[in-house]
């Protein structure tokens, strides 16, 4: 056993398991009692007058320092540590790192804000990827750990007979890991802003040192143990504001119970916001700023001829006048926001009239919390239109969410740590508890920040509004402001824009508790993106050290080369995706989303046949894959806003059945299923051997071999 705490190198006993799983217990519960010490002292000193800004900077600095502890206690160059941590993870630590993996940006951040937003179709995320570990429990993790590959690449490459199934797969983990890290960077830059004041883009670069220094140096050996430190971070700095405004609230501190009171509470705020005269006003305001943009977008060029006009004639009426300096530069400001071009005017008006038309909606265009869909059955034409698509919607979203969650490759790559089948199996159990923690919790959290807002901001005057909503603004505009549209001096609902990626992280100065808490929760946010992001690069390095240049290049390249390229590769991966999230290319929750669309075309129907029939052939899995993928990928491209403008598509917008592109996958997994069950039928079937592997690993106790 090794000289650190984390362990190394092979197989070992169950008694050396055993001695390791104890000294694990103790280093830990060392850990989280040093953990909560440290919030207390920190809390100590705020009230004795340290400042917020060296707060944020400690925090920064002392996670990011803890995880490269870890990475460099856990440094390795040994293959089996590297890429699958020696196979010797206990079951309720692989749990927890699987948690930890699992919760990423998007579950931590994004969660509550999309139930705050949507209300009941939030759950569709909750209720998807919870499902997911079900599926992944009873079809996949198992099975896959009896195969006993490193990666998803490698196992595709085994059950589909070479190199042709093993190549569209590390194209496709390339893809989906890709697309989910870009995610998690940004996240990363989102908190490390929050927490020291840096711009976001250099602190998407700093957050990605804390991303490296894990990954980089000890692989999953290193991720592994730091995941279950970044776990035990982020699930006390959820969980703490919850129970604050929870007892603040109800005066119980188990917000799960009290949630269900506080929604009956919102949904009559819901209502007496509808009613409010103040509320009708500024919908009014953005109704008639609606109508009048719409009027300028028919007829471009004279709009923007008859905008810098009046501009200059302003200016000029302002410098004749001798008028204030402040009036002069405030009308040269507004002569330099017209739109130069007309496509940048039609652009800029398009977006525009995007946001008045959503902010011209009662509840500031968020739907009652408690309506289960849009529309209505019983109402006109274009009433029960609107309930059959948003009820077809939530159901094709829970179903890629589910299937995604059963084939990410980063995912699955954790029960491949594991000493046994029998605690792969355990661990998918842990990992579900753990991950039901925050999932439990997050309903509650939306509920209680939004009657939070409904009673304590709404009604407020402007000059008595509480710092943190000036804070986020300075962070981000886009993710928050406020402009009293109606010019009142009175705060309402329809006046504040807020992103759904601030509601968590605002919750601890939403619910006034000390800034040290929202240190807290930046950590844990911080935690939970670095801890995904660190499984997402390796599981794209190795697919391109192990899979691609060891398995179909070199195959006889040394241990200690093909760790060196995967570190190598790790880091060129990482500046790419770093690069990518900070043109902030689309919101956390569709770029993750997007990644488990893709995850569940490529891998699920491959990996699920591949498991339960035999007959299942090369050819069948290779265009499969690539009949499922380009599907789902093509459905994006052609619906997508931001990717119809990466690539260029002007024709109008079609959607399937109503099906928004969040849920692309919902067309490419059947046809994946489709392709490879018709293509093995008229392909010539699997080797002798191959089957026989198939039908050991599903019934270990059959015995298959031939006379």
């Amino acid at each position: 056993m090794a000289g650190n705490a984390f362990g190394s190198g092979g197989t070992t006993s169950k008694a050396a398991n055993a001695a390791f799983k104890s000294q694990l217990n103790k280093v830990y519960a060392w850990y989280t009692g040093g953990f909560l010490a440290f919030v207390i002292v920190l809390a100590i000193l705020e009230q004795m007058g340290l400042p917020r800004t060296w707060i944020g900077f400690i925090f920064l600095i002392a996670t990011v320092a803890l995880y490269a502890g870890i990475g460099v206690m856990s440094r390795t160059s040994d293959a089996s540590e590297y890429y699958v941590a020696g196979r010797r993870v206990p079951a309720i630590y692989n749990g927890m790192a699987t948690g930890a993996d699992w919760m990423s940006a998007a579950s931590f951040i994004g969660m509550a804000g999309t139930l705050y937003l949507t209300g009941y179709g939030g759950l569709a995320f909750i209720m998807g990827w919870t499902g997911g570990y079900c599926l992944v429990a009873l079809f996949l993790a198992p099975y896959l750990r009896k195969f006993g590959q490193f990666t998803i690449p490698d196992f595709l490459g085994a059950r589909y007979e070479g190199n042709a199934a093993r190549l569209v797969g590390i194209f496709a983990a390339i893809l989906c890991s890709f697309t989910y890290v870009v995610a998690q960077i940004y996240g990363v830059g989102l908190i490390t802003t929050r927490l020291s004041g840096l711009a976001f883009e250099i602190g998407i670069f700093v957050g990605l040192g804390g991303i490296l220094v894990c990954s980089f140096l000890g692989g999953m050996r290193a991720v592994t143990w730091t995941q279950v430190a970044q776990y035990i971070i982020l699930i006390i700095a959820y969980m703490i504001p919850v129970v604050w405004l929870s007892v603040k609230q109800t005066g119980n501190p188990v917000a799960q119970v009290a949630y269900g009171f506080q929604l009956q509470k919102v949904t009559e705020l819901e209502q007496k916001l509808i009613d409010d005269p103040k509320e009708k006003e500024v919908i009014a305001i953005f109704k008639q700023r609606s109508d009048a943009l719409a009027a300028k977008l028919k007829d471009v060029p004279a709009a923007l001829a008859a905008d810098k006009t009046a501009a200059e004639a302003k200016l000029a009426e302002l410098k004749a006048a001798n008028a204030p300096v402040a009036d002069i530069q405030a009308a040269e400001k507004a002569l330099g926001a017209v739109p130069a071009t007309e496509a940048a005017a039609k652009a800029d008006w398009t977006k525009a009239k995007a946001g008045a038309d959503a902010s011209a909606k009662p509840l500031a265009g968020m739907p009652r919390h408690a309506a289960q869909f849009a529309g209505n059955p019983d109402g006109d034409a274009a009433a029960q239109k609107t309930f059959n698509e948003s009820r077809r919607n939530f159901l094709a979203l829970v179903f890629c969410l589910m299937v995604g969650t059963a084939a990410l490759p980063h995912i699955l790559m954790r029960y491949y740590t594991t000493p046994s089948v029998k605690e792969a199996r355990e661990s998918v159990t842990w990992s579900l508890f753990f991950i039901f923690l925050l999932y439990f919790t997050a309903p509650a959290l939306a509920v209680l920040v939004k009657y939070e807002v409904f009673t304590t901001l709404v009604g407020t005057p402007f000059a008595q509004l509480p710092q943190w909503i000036a804070d986020w603004n300075r962070v981000d505009p886009a993710l928050l402001s406020v402009v009293d549209v109606n010019k009142d001096g009175i705060f309402q609902l329809a006046e504040m824009k807020i992103g759904g990626d601030i509601i968590v992280l605002a919750t601890p100065a939403i619910g006034g508790l000390p800034y040290v808490v929202s240190g807290m929760v930046a950590a844990g946010g911080l935690a939970a993106a670095l801890s995904t992001a660190d499984g997402l690069l390796l599981t794209i390095a190795n697919a391109l050290s192990h899979d691609l240049y060891y398995k179909m290049i070199d195959p006889n390249a040394s241990t200690a080369r093909r760790v060196a390229i995967s570190k190598a590769l790790l880091l060129i991966v990482a500046l790419a995706a770093a690069s990518v999230a900070a043109q902030k290319p689309a919101d956390i929750l569709f770029l993750v989303s997007a990644a488990f669309s893709f995850a569940a075309a490529a891998f699920f129907p491959a990996l699920t046949l591949g498991i339960f029939w035999k007959r299942a052939s090369k050819w069948g899995a290779v265009l499969g894959m690539i009949a499922g993928l380009g599907t789902t990928f093509y459905y994006m491209v052609t619906t997508q806003p931001w990717l119809r403008g990466i690539f260029g598509v002007t024709s109008p917008i079609e959607l399937w059945f109503g099906i928004l592109p969040i849920s692309a996958g919902v067309f490419g997994v059947p046809i994946g299923f489709a392709v490879i069950i018709i293509v093995s039928l008229i392909t010539p079937a699997p080797k002798q051997e191959v089957q026989e592997l198939v039908e050991h690993v599903r019934y270990p106790n059959l015995n298959t071999s031939r006379a």
